[in-house]
């Protein structure tokens, strides 16, 4: 389950013994040697796990020891010695020698910004557009408000076949949590299943998890919602379903243990664990300090969509780099001050299920096939019963309309971002060789409404512009861009990037590109619809049953119906030349640009010779 492929997940199976001349099969047989390692457990215990980790690992004479020491003028002695080499091997060249050198060097850039001929790309295989499907997939939603008089929203998907399993989301409002306080929630969240619960310990928690389910975690959902659920048009973004989500999974026969350990993890978590948080917040500073080294075009992203919106500013919050700072601080006062944090995380529960409210925001999800939600309905029947908070009979009240009032958090969110004048440039300074470089601004005001089109038009950039002059020319790792017809967002990003101001000068140049190539789909209709069946393929990849479950209720919460879809797929279907010439006119108007770029501090010293500065500051 989950976003691999399973017919991936077999073939790598093959593969394990197919490589060394084994039969493919092989490598797909398990329940012989899971057989045989039960009967071996019930025999010796965990004695057979011990044996083999002493012989493969702690008597293994074939291992190696490798320090690493931190030095922070690495980067610095690094590129010297690169520039004294390349000026050695430069004084030793002839100019007939340098004369061939640059000759060679222009017809390399020559080559990698020329376009495959058509009479080569017509020797590919590909789809036409007879050959995409028309209709939208949409996946099975039945929903049953207040079930059993309980209060609580159940939402079922029934699908063909999902192998005896049960798959349940059980979603609890987090809303009236202060924002102040919401920044918990993610240590909070890790804590349901971490700390113990009730009369488990940490490990036995964890084993009891393991033993009777497939998993069992939690995470939390920030939904921003359409006020009307036909609206193609961008939103405020004021509107928000906030909730924490266990999702866990399990056989049918297994589903009782499943909800009992849903509601022990919600209820009776043992949050007086200040060892277990230290250890926790410890491994989240480390997480985030290697991630935004790593992965630093994800947080750059976070970053810019962080100053056109309230939401997005929420998220950058609570996980992205200013959520770095917020762990930190976090950590000081869990170490130095733990019963002042105690307390917040008991509000925290407290407030979640506060007993007049509580049931009102719960929302329980089931994905599993008819003979799977049919074994598990008792168990579901005994789970709404039990959980804590009044029903409708019994005083439950309503919590506030999210699609039609502002989510409590946004007020507090738009004052923080007046405050903080957060529309600037901004560099972060980190230990790294290469840079993530981001922009971004709106392209679509609140109001106006998106076409499917849209999608089509950056896929195109992604595929081809940035891909050609940002990666193959300029030599990152990766070059693309991001849209969200939902708020009008449009950012370019790229991965392991060793330019920065010629990156941004790319940027600066898609929109010119896009109206060059407008010109040139109207000679040659194939490139267009080559672009068309590029974007349908993002909006029909193949999901597994959990992942349809999934989607289906996140299209309720967020209030999408299934014409809005049908209207943006029909758009893409239908996506024509002048549509990227009036994306290119809009991208051209970026609304309120700017820049976000995580680098070494001699990027952004040299980027500021090229007239680029950034307000800086060092993050790791």
């Amino acid at each position: 389950t989950g976003s691999f492929p399973k017919g991936l997940s077999f073939m790598l199976g093959s593969m394990s013994k197919w490589l060394y001349d084994e039969s493919p099969t092989e490598g797909l047989k398990f329940e012989e040697p899971l057989a045989d390692l039960k009967q071996a457990i019930e025999k010796d215990g965990s004695k057979i796990f011990t044996d083999l980790l002493k012989e493969l690992i702690v008597n293994n004479a074939h291992k190696s020891i490798i320090e690493m020491v931190p030095n922070t003028t690495l980067e610095a002695t690094t590129i010297k010695e690169e520039e004294d080499t390349l000026s050695a091997i430069k004084s030793s060249l002839t100019d007939t020698e340098l004369d061939s050198i640059i000759a060679s060097t222009k017809k390399l850039k020559a080559l990698q910004a020329a376009e495959d001929p058509p009479e080569a790309l017509a020797t590919l295989p590909k789809l036409s557009l007879e050959d995409l499907k028309r209709e939208t997939s949409e996946y099975p939603i039945d929903l049953t408000r207040d079930e059993n008089g309980s209060g609580i929203t159940v939402a079922r998907h029934e699908l063909v076949s999902t192998s005896g399993i049960a798959y349940v989301n059980f979603g609890i409002d987090v809303s009236g949590v202060s924002l102040e306080d919401a920044l918990l929630l993610p240590i909070f969240t890790r804590m349901l299943t971490q700390t113990g619960a009730g009369e488990f310990d940490m490990v036995s928690l964890s084993r009891q998890i393991g033993i009777h389910t497939g998993g069992l975690g939690g995470t939390l959902a920030m939904n921003v919602v359409s006020e009307n659920e036909n609206s193609v048009a961008v939103g405020s973004g004021d509107h928000m379903v906030t909730k924490l989500f266990m999702k866990g999974k399990a056989t049918a026969d297994k589903s009782e243990e499943l909800f009992n350990l849903m509601k022990l993890t919600l209820t009776e978590s043992n949050l007086d664990s200040q060892s277990k948080v230290i250890e926790m917040l410890k491994m989240s500073r480390s997480g985030l300090e290697s991630s935004i080294q790593g992965s630093g075009h994800t947080y750059a992203n976070m970053r810019l969509k962080s100053r056109y919106d309230a939401s997005s500013y929420i998220e950058e919050k609570m996980s992205g780099i200013s959520s770095l700072e917020s762990v930190k601080s976090l950590l000081e006062a869990v170490e130095n001050d733990w019963p002042t944090v105690l307390k917040r995380l008991e509000n925290i529960r407290s407030t979640i299920l506060d007993s007049s409210t509580c049931r009102d925001g719960m929302l329980l999800s089931l994905t599993g096939d008819t003979d799977v939600l049919e074994q598990i309905q008792p168990s579901v029947d005994s789970f709404l019963k039990d959980m804590p908070g009044n029903d409708s009979n019994n005083g439950g009240e309503k919590l506030m309309d999210f699609y039609k009032e502002v989510h409590p958090w946004v007020v507090q969110a738009r004052e923080e971002m007046e405050q903080k004048n957060v529309l600037k440039d901004e560099g972060f300074i980190v230990q790294t060789q290469v840079s993530y470089v981001g922009k971004g601004g709106r392209v679509y005001e609140e109001g106006e409404e998106v076409s499917g089109s849209s999608s089509v038009v950056s896929k195109f950039l992604r595929t081809g512009y940035l891909w050609d002059y940002v990666r193959v020319i300029g030599g990152a790792y990766g070059g693309f861009c991001t849209f969200s017809p939902k708020t009008g967002y449009f950012s370019f990003l790229s991965y392991r990037d060793p330019n920065l101001s010629k990156t941004l000068d790319v940027y600066d140049g898609a929109a010119d590109h896009l109206l060059q190539v407008a010109d040139e789909l109207e000679q040659r209709p194939e490139l267009l619809e080559t672009a068309i069946i590029g974007a349908m393929g993002e909006m029909d990849s193949s999901l597994s049953p959990d992942q349809k479950g999934w989607i289906s209720l996140n299209r309720w919460i967020n209030n999408e119906s299934a014409e809005s879809r049908q209207r943006f797929r029909d758009e893409v279907i239908g996506t024509t030349p002048e549509d990227f010439r009036v994306f290119a006119k809009r991208l051209k108007a970026l609304k309120e640009p700017s820049v976000a770029v995580i680098s070494s501090k001699a990027a952004f010293e040299a980027a500021a010779k090229d007239g680029k500065e950034m307000n800086l500051s060092e993050v790791v």
